[in-house]
């Protein structure tokens, strides 16, 4: 690795009380020392780690602003360097005059991510911990942040390497196996074995599951709201969004193209769609509304199927249940206010809700409906959630290695064989954690962060 010094601001574009420009390196005290003059006299070079001093920022007899000085000697800092971070007013102006005047002296301007991977190759951090942070920075609701907290204390990292630590054994006790074929395997007879696979498999398949359910929490679950012309989709798209997105009429038929919102329900994001009216039309405009409302159907996570119970079901509503009741379905009686409760035998097997969209009555039995329906309940605080498609391809490698030494092992194969399946399963987990990973990805990784991070 470079022993260049780098430094970049790392607080966000824009104005603020304070900004931080960061400095990094072999040379980053002295770096700072040549623009910092602290009010004491002291050079940051004689402070201990972890100590801070107050002065002022200058260039030459030039006074820039005053501002703090916190030094981290290594390799007790955040990448393992010598790191500087100096804090002065945060005006975007004020920030780069100075990041310049660091630069003049003899640092480089940091690349997107630098800092977090030279903190990754001191072994500072591993690459699940390392790709949290980009969670932990554009979260935007509180289960997302959970999530990426839970990566970013070790959660993830914690688990893989308890699947390692087993495999590790497996491996050594196969290497002796096949040396005394006359033997047990080393501590553990061929049951044993057998029952550690599938223990890995199984919470290799937990977290794949619960990939899926944290990717829909991070960039939002693609929700259709589908039913008959002037049952309340509008309505109910308001009612979720919190204003008058949806054009709300008597007239059936007025929603013809496909409105989107983004709203926040508690910890889940939904990408909501207000669909046209789904029924039989000679109207050239509508029908080709209720065209895009079916493919909507088709494509979404999860569906808000909605009926008004204010009149009688007819065969309309039965085909809509039909259509949906093999997907992430909701059932949303509307209209509660002005009508008498359908024949629930309807909707079994399909989660049901009864609302007023037009009073609001039912929202939060919804929200909580929704959420059953999205399994967001399965993820607790501390759940090891794979982050990003690089970690899900490094835990699809390892479940097909283990599921391989699980079936060469059930086969009556050759013990050497469920050796070789069960060291590609553990080659995808170094993968994943980074103890065993190319230059390309970590370059790739780390170039998606932002610049000071």
């Amino acid at each position: 690795m470079s022993e260049q010094t780098i430094a970049a601001i790392a607080t966000a574009p824009g104005e603020g009380a304070l900004g931080v420009i960061r400095i990094s390196g072999e040379n980053a005290i002295s770096v700072a020392d040549s623009v910092f003059c602290a009010v004491s006299g002291k050079p940051l070079s004689s402070l201990k780690g972890y100590h801070a001093a107050y002065g002022e920022i200058r260039e030459g007899d030039r006074r820039l602003d005053d501002g703090v000085a916190l030094v981290f000697k290594a390799p007790h800092s955040y990448t393992g360097e010598d790191v500087v971070e100096i804090s002065v007013h945060g005006g975007s102006l004020m920030l780069r005059s100075i990041l310049r005047l660091v630069l003049s002296k003899g640092a480089r301007l940091a690349s997107a991510g630098e800092f977090t991977k030279r903190a990754f190759l001191n072994g500072k951090t591993d690459l699940t911990r390392a790709e949290s942070i980009m969670g932990l920075i554009s979260a935007r609701n509180e289960a997302e942040l959970r999530l990426s907290r839970a990566a970013h204390s070790g959660r993830t990292v914690q688990k893989i390497a308890e699947l390692e630590a087993a495999l590790t054994a497996a491996d050594a006790s196969i290497a002796v196996y096949s040396d005394y074929p006359e033997e047990d395997l080393d501590g553990m007879s061929l049951e044993d074995f057998e029952a550690m696979l599938l223990t890995a498999k199984c919470e290799l398949e937990k977290m794949l599951r619960d990939y899926d359910t944290g990717k829909m929490l991070s960039q939002g679950i693609t929700t259709a709201i589908v039913g008959k012309p002037n049952v309340g989709k509008s309505t109910l798209m308001n009612m979720l969004s919190g204003e008058e997105r949806s054009i709300v009429t008597d007239v059936a038929g007025t929603t013809r193209d496909i409105i989107e919102e983004t709203v926040n329900i508690g910890d889940i994001t939904l990408r909501l769609a207000d669909t046209a009216g789904i029924r039989e039309t000679e109207d050239t405009v509508e029908s080709i509304g209720v065209k895009l409302a079916k493919q909507r159907l088709d494509s979404c996570q999860l569906v808000l199927a909605v009926f008004d119970c204010s009149r009688p079901f007819d065969g309309e509503d039965t085909a809509l249940l039909d259509s949906v009741r093999d997907k992430n379905t909701v059932a949303v009686i509307n209209k509660t206010d002005l009508g008498s409760l359908p024949d629930l035998s309807l909707f079994d097997g399909i989660p049901t809700v009864f609302i007023s969209a037009k009073k609001g009555d039912g929202c939060r039995e919804l929200c909580d409906a929704i959420a059953k329906a999205v399994n967001i309940g399965n993820l607790s605080a501390d759940s090891a959630v794979l982050l990003g498609e690089r970690q899900r391809d490094c835990a699809v490698h390892a479940l097909e290695g283990v599921t391989s030494a699980l079936e060469a092992l059930q086969s009556g194969c050759t013990i050497d064989a469920v050796g070789v399946c069960v060291d590609d399963a553990l080659a995808a987990l170094l993968e994943l954690t980074g103890r065993r990973v190319t230059t390309e990805v970590t370059d790739e990784i780390f170039r998606r962060f932002c610049v000071g991070k």
